[in-house]
């Protein structure tokens, strides 16, 4: 049955004001919405994306916060000295052999700055962040890893479902964060595609650490990514006094409480065995496979 114009129309600014919304839909969301196939559904983001409404995703689609968003650039000229703060806290975390997830954002290229010049290694690092993996697959001794998805060339950065899914196929010793948003009741971020990608880091990660400025304090974001708990810590340029007027606790900013998910302590008498290179070992004798464990 033929549907008139007036009616895909109506539809087609219905889905666009659900991105506007939510910012990001799969197509399965899409579909289960409005009661359509696959098909018409990407006939429809095909026609948005030709209107420059929305930014197309393998399996969804961004709204056009994506097109207004910040460029890199302009990004990067904005709060520096407190990144290079963040980033020098966040250098100090980093031990040779470590497996290091670096999110978006400009605070982790400052960190990747940081690390040319005075560089941890054998490092390897796993990151969506296109600006950080072209400058650290400069430095000898480091091994960079991209992430699959689609490319967001303002965010400068690989997104989406296939970004997902490569990030289960790794095991992180600790995880850089981004977010554009920290309040006491936890962590926001603007856009649910990237909230997804991060909660998947964080399911692999054994130290969760947010790297945010003091710009993004008291201020909430479209996307919730969760609670305090859900990191193991915060490296930040905000005063201790106004985090605590926020109602963020001092201990999430303890280095030595971030530490301790590094590097656990051990008691007098007792060997430092990593549980997950137990369980390699043991895979390693039935099988004459060997993978790094990093991929495990």
């Amino acid at each position: 049955m033929r549907v008139s114009r007036h009616v895909v129309e109506a539809r087609q600014r219905r889905v666009a004001e659900l991105l506007q919304r939510h910012r990001y839909l799969g197509i399965a969301d899409l579909c289960k919405e409005f009661g359509i196939s696959e098909a018409t559904v990407r006939r429809d983001l095909a026609f948005l994306e030709k209107s420059k409404l929305i930014t197309r995703t393998f399996g969804g689609a961004l709204a056009d916060f994506n097109l207004r968003f910040p460029s890199f650039r302009q990004r990067r000229g904005v709060g520096t000295a407190g990144k290079l703060q963040i980033a020098r806290l966040a250098h100090s975390l980093l031990r040779p052999e470590m497996v290091v997830y670096l999110d978006a954002g400009t605070t982790l290229f400052s960190l990747a700055e940081l690390l040319r010049d005075n560089p941890v290694r054998p490092l390897t690092c796993v990151t969506s962040n296109l600006p950080v993996a072209d400058l650290l697959s400069e430095i000898e001794g480091v091994s960079v890893h991209l992430l699959g998805g689609q490319i967001l060339r303002r965010q400068s950065v690989l997104l989406g479902e296939e970004a997902c899914l490569s990030a289960k196929f790794w095991k992180f010793d600790l995880a850089l964060l981004g977010a554009e948003g920290m309040t006491r009741e936890g962590v926001w971020n603007s856009q649910q595609v990237v909230v997804e990608l991060q909660r998947g880091v964080i399911a692999q990660s054994r130290c969760k650490v947010g790297l945010i400025d003091r710009t993004k304090l008291g201020h909430t974001a479209p996307h919730f990514l969760g609670g305090w708990d859900l990191l193991s810590g915060l490296l930040t340029d905000a005063p201790a006094q106004a985090l605590e007027n926020e109602g963020i606790s001092s201990y999430m900013t303890d280095i030595n409480h971030i530490l301790a998910y590094i590097q656990p302590s051990v008691e007098p008498g007792q060997n430092s065995v990593d549980p997950l290179a137990v369980e390699v070992e043991k895979e390693s004798e039935e099988s004459d496979l060997t993978l790094p464990t990093s991929l495990l």
